[in-house]
């Protein structure tokens, strides 16, 4: 049924409208910008100036991030640990929370306290190093997936979804000769695959963007993901990436890091309109109970 708006109502949309308008441009803005110095001419870089939209294109800053292998390695490093890691975020997840979702399991509620506590209090730096040297995987790109395999608030929220999930499909498949594994793999996960898809972006864009770990673990520069090369370029302001430099009458150092930090960027934008539609479904089903 239609009625039509009072005075009041229209200020109050058009308010709501400015506002929201001006909340997407301050979130849409920055980007702009560093797109357009990514291919802005080096000489009207210098010239300063805040630019949205390039007065003279240019393409240098990417012909020189690419003319050497650093960036590409790193990406590829990122990659990795981003594929990889989310695969093993997403196992171990899964394989806590379904026995954890069972309530006739002995000790569940000591080991859910547990957990609890490690979303309050945490082992500290330099504890975690420790662990992490005595297991011997300091250096390796193991050391940036391992220590954070599980994270207590993903699992929770995946146990209270897989609670949701009714006991008869499970009692089924087993009368059937499924084991637990099997009710896991082919009745539940198939069933979770909104919250499944929601926290595999959560991890996803953890390890993409992660770089302190890699800081305090990796001490061989050919092992460094994309984040901390971007680092390296933004915080030491840097005239050359790995072994080759530049001139800096052709090339600004502020375009090479406009164009890292693209990217950086543009991978996680890429996916993440793939998988938008899961966030909302995925994170309220498994938030509902206790």
């Amino acid at each position: 049924m239609s009625y039509d708006k009072t005075l009041g109502n229209r200020i109050f949309d058009a308010i709501n409208y400015t506002v929201l308008l001006i909340v997407a441009l301050v979130c849409v803005l920055p980007f702009v910008y560093v797109l357009a110095i990514s291919f802005t001419s080096p000489s009207e870089v210098a010239k300063g100036g805040i630019l949205l939209f390039p007065k003279e294109w240019s393409l240098s800053a990417y012909t020189y991030i690419l003319s050497t292998n650093t960036l590409i390695r790193s990406m590829m490093v990122s990659i990795y640990i981003t594929v990889v890691g989310t695969f093993i975020n997403l196992l171990f997840t899964a394989l806590m929370a379904y026995p954890l979702a069972k309530k006739k399991l002995r000790g569940r509620q000591t080991i859910l306290l547990g957990v609890l506590i490690t979303m309050l209090f945490s082992g500290g730096m330099i504890p975690t190093y420790f662990v992490v040297k005595d297991l011997h995987l300091t250096n390796t790109l193991w050391s940036l997936m391992i220590p954070s395999a599980i994270s207590a608030f993903n699992l929770i929220v995946l146990k209270n979804f897989f609670q949701e999930i009714p006991d008869g499909l499970e009692d089924s498949a087993k009368i059937d000769g499924c084991t637990d594994l099997g009710v896991l793999f082919r009745i539940v996960l198939p069933l979770s695959m909104p919250a499944m898809a929601t926290f595999g972006l959560f991890y996803a864009v953890a390890h993409w963007n992660q770089f302190f770990n890699a800081i305090i673990y990796i001490n061989d520069n050919a092992k460094w993901p994309i984040q901390v090369l971007l680092r390296e370029i933004i915080m030491l302001a840097q005239s050359r990436i790995g072994d080759t430099g530049f001139d800096e009458t052709e090339i600004q150092p502020l375009t090479i890091r406009m164009a890292v930090i693209v990217f950086a960027t543009l991978p996680i934008l890429i996916v993440y309109p793939f998988l938008q539609k899961h966030f909302t479904k995925g994170v309220m089903l498994g938030s509902v109970k206790g």
